[in-house]
């Protein structure tokens, strides 16, 4: 690793502020690399923080599909604030588009899976989930 990724690797914050450096002592090139290495960083953290919340959130769908009589609030509330989170990163981050959590779908979904499974101590019913289910279906336990 160059000291710029060694760096972005460690602050964001600190990262900026040593390309700041960079530029005021005229190290234009060295800016570069910085800003390129900032910037790689900043974008592998938004994917991890998608990445966390999809399997997060398709867990817990997971769980209320196959297990219906041990539904709770604590899982409606995970689904939903799981939903606010990944809508908050792409609303911040413009790369982090539909294309974008598509392409995480299937890994996320067999971590979901596995995850779902351990907590449930029973085989997992659900074998695909759709856009739909994920972003769109309601989870509540009150009737309407």
């Amino acid at each position: 690793m160059n000291k710029w990724q060694d760096l972005a690797a460690t602050s964001h914050y600190l990262t900026a502020v040593k390309i700041k450096q960079a530029l005021n002592d005229g190290e234009i090139e060295d800016a570069r690399l910085g800003i390129q290495e900032l910037t790689d960083a900043m974008s592998r953290a938004d994917r991890r923080a998608v990445r966390s919340q999809l399997v997060r959130l398709m867990k817990h769908i997971i769980k209320w599909k196959t297990q219906p009589t041990n539904r709770s609030v604590s899982w409606a509330v995970s689904i939903e604030n799981s939903r606010s989170e990944i809508e908050a990163l792409r609303e911040d981050t413009a790369s982090i588009t539909r294309a974008e959590v598509e392409s995480l779908w299937e890994k996320c979904f067999q971590q979901a899976t596995k995850e779902a499974e351990i907590e449930m101590s029973v085989k997992n019913t659900v074998h695909h989930l759709t856009w739909h289910d994920v972003f769109e279906a309601e989870y509540s336990l009150t009737k309407k």
